[in-house]
């Protein structure tokens, strides 16, 4: 068992947070959001927010909120470029996860999150320990349809679209109080969603692979590249399984034949197989692989690993094929 004893910083930050809620406003100030089975109850705007993966810090950087922002962490990818100047402002407290007393250290006042693996057992902290220490918590909607209790990466067992992202930007506007940004963002967001539907990639069946040569990560039928193919009218080669991420042999992959690969460049280093440029060397010498439609004719497609998951990226993911595919000739 963890000594009962807390670290000094530890302690610190509890009594911080202490004096914080005691003396917190107790008027119609207070907002309140149900969230993945959590009431979520900030009594006013939070000003020392910690977002623990990239998706929940671009949203708030993209809401205009890097003033209020203590802390980011968990980063497969650099920040948006045009989002860069906000984020070298906020403190980077961690590539992955950061230890729950680093982010104590902060004395933050509301923490959000992307997955539950993050924001749950095993990852930074449960929501009830933050919310035992006064802590208000969020988790995107996008990962509470998402069912773990087989183990992995979890399954869906209906096809995700934009709307939980969309609920997950209205729902921190709300929190912040910055309900105008939200609106303007998920607006923007939308229009661009519409025009990427206008593609025509009926006839083109597409895979996707995250990481991992030896076991690769490739998706399924329904999470973020799920909202993709639909928009694109297109196919997912694996579109016969709701496992979000399940690990399919190169057998497997050479019998369906796709006609793009669409390839995460993650930055990050927790895998084989992590860059494109790693995959593609991988795919063009693989025995089982370099023979695939896609690797002769060279149809490789690249995105950043935040797009290949339910975030506000997955937009630019959604646009990034498009053009790929009009580039290739397959679609109108």
């Amino acid at each position: 068992m963890r000594s009962l004893r807390l670290p000094a910083v530890l302690l610190a930050a509890v009594l911080a947070l202490s004096a914080c809620a005691s003396a917190a406003p107790a008027d119609g100030a207070a907002r309140t959001i149900e969230n993945c089975g959590h009431e979520v109850r900030v009594t006013k705007p939070p000003q020392r927010a910690v977002a623990l993966n990239q998706g929940s810090a671009e949203i708030m950087l993209s809401l205009g909120l890097a003033d209020r922002m203590a802390g980011t962490a968990t980063w497969t990818d650099p920040v948006l470029p045009d989002l860069a100047a906000d984020n070298a402002k906020v403190p980077r407290l961690a590539e992955n996860n950061p230890s729950f007393e680093t982010v104590l250290a902060t004395e933050p006042d509301f923490v959000a999150a992307s997955f539950g693996s993050t924001l749950g057992r095993g990852g930074v902290a449960t929501r009830e320990q933050f919310e035992q220490l006064g802590v208000p918590t969020y988790l995107a909607p996008a990962d509470c349809a998402l069912d773990t209790s087989g183990g992995g990466d979890g399954k869906r067992t209906e096809t995700l679209t934009m709307d939980p992202v969309y609920t997950e930007i209205r729902d921190l506007a709300r929190i912040f109080e910055v309900e105008d940004r939200g609106e303007q963002l998920v607006a923007s967001l939308q229009e661009r969603m519409r025009a990427a539907a206008g593609t025509d990639a009926s006839n083109v069946s597409l895979m996707y692979w995250f990481a991992n040569s030896e076991a690769p990560y490739l998706a399924g039928c329904c999470g973020s590249p799920g909202i993709m193919t639909a928009t694109l009218h297109a196919r997912n080669v694996f579109d016969d399984t709701h496992d979000e991420w399940p690990q399919i042999n190169w057998e497997t992959v050479a019998a369906r034949n796709p006609d793009v690969i669409v390839l995460g460049d993650l930055t990050r280093r927790s895998q084989t197989a992590e860059t494109a440029q790693a995959k593609i060397a991988f795919l063009e010498s693989h025995p089982v692989t370099r023979d695939l439609a896609a690797v002769r004719n060279k149809r490789y497609v690249l995105l950043s690993g935040q797009a290949m998951n339910p975030t506000l990226r997955t937009v630019d993911g959604t646009e990034q094929v498009a053009a790929a595919l009009r580039g290739f000739g397959l679609a109108g």
